[in-house]
Order: structure tokens, then sequence, then C-alpha cells
């Protein structure tokens, strides 16, 4: 499935892959910018092409659903969103009670324009001592960039200031909706 996965991403869509996912079994993974629902069979499309296991998670409830077994499938795991659970400290307690999880979120919160990203995933991220690794989806050089692991300090300005630097003139599939340092 990787090879044919890999040959509509390369050879269909002619989009091509710069880096590669670390060889660790936890981290949190940022994707940047999401400006449309494409953004969805493109990231299945490489997680296909590079067979590491991604996961995302969701409102348990959707879980308890007729198609509760397609989002366990596809990486999915549930939590507790009511207003009464931290879903920040839900999450460190899925990666806590997993030997292996990748979490694939955007830091956007939406696909409209965002002056600044929400900061659950570098809680998270920090919460359970694992890795953010940065990954840019750039429709304008057809490019999903991977970068390296970046290990959160604890300057979060600081931190903030190298991730939005890292995502800086990357277009996503509607320009206008892009995240941009201002």
């Amino acid at each position: 499935m990787s090879k044919f996965s890999g040959w509509i991403f390369r050879k269909i869509l002619g989009w091509k892959l710069v880096g590669e996912f670390p060889n660790l079994k936890k981290y949190v993974i940022i994707v940047v910018p999401h400006t449309s629902w494409h953004d969805f069979y493109l990231g299945v499309l490489v997680r296909s092409m590079v067979a590491i296991e991604m996961n995302y998670v969701a409102k348990k409830e959707l879980f308890d659903s007729p198609l509760g077994w397609y989002f366990k499938w596809t990486g999915g795991a549930p939590i507790d969103r009511s207003k009464n659970s931290n879903t920040v400290e839900a999450v460190v307690k899925l990666f806590n009670g997993k030997e292996e999880f990748r979490l694939a979120l955007s830091p956007e919160g939406t696909r409209k324009k965002v002056k600044t990203w929400k900061t659950g995933f570098y809680h998270i991220a920090k919460g359970a001592k694992v890795p953010i690794v940065m990954v840019a989806f750039d429709y304008k050089n057809k490019e999903v960039r991977i970068e390296p692991p970046f290990y959160p300090s604890d300057d979060m300005k600081s931190d903030f200031d190298f991730m939005y630097a890292n995502f800086d003139g990357v277009q996503g599939k509607i320009p206008e909706y892009s995240f941009q340092i201002d």
C-alpha cells in the first residue's frame, strides 16, 4: 500500500517528501498550515507512504458510534472533552499509557486564518516529555517538509518564535489562510 500511496503522491499529484519522520515511538506532530479539507487526504497519503502509525484524538462519543471501529483503525484515540475534563491532561495520560503514540494535529485549530496557534500541543509535549515534529504542507512548492524533532524548553515564547519561523512563507491550499508571522 505504501508504494501505491507514494505513486499517487509523487506521480499523480506531483508532490515530494522532504525529510523523514524520526525513529521514535512517541512525539507530537504539528502540521501547518491547515487551510483546506485537501490536507486530510494529503496527510493520509503521507502516513501510508512512510508506513508509521500516527494517531489523533477525538471526542469519545465518536468511538461509541457505528463508525467507532473506523476511528480506531485509522489511529484515533477517544478522549473526554466534557466541561469537567482537562484535555491536555487526558492526552498526556494517553501518551503515558501507550508504548507507541504519535499525535498529529493542527495547532491552528481551524482552517481559517489565525495570528497565533492554540497552545495545547505544546503543553501536551511538555507534560508527556516528548518532542514536537514540525510538518509543513507547502502547496506552492508541492512539498511536505518534515523537520527533525524539537524538544520544548522552559521558554515558551522563544519556542513558539522558533516554530513560527519554521513555517513562515509556507503556503497552504488556500493561500490567504496560510499562517504568517506579522
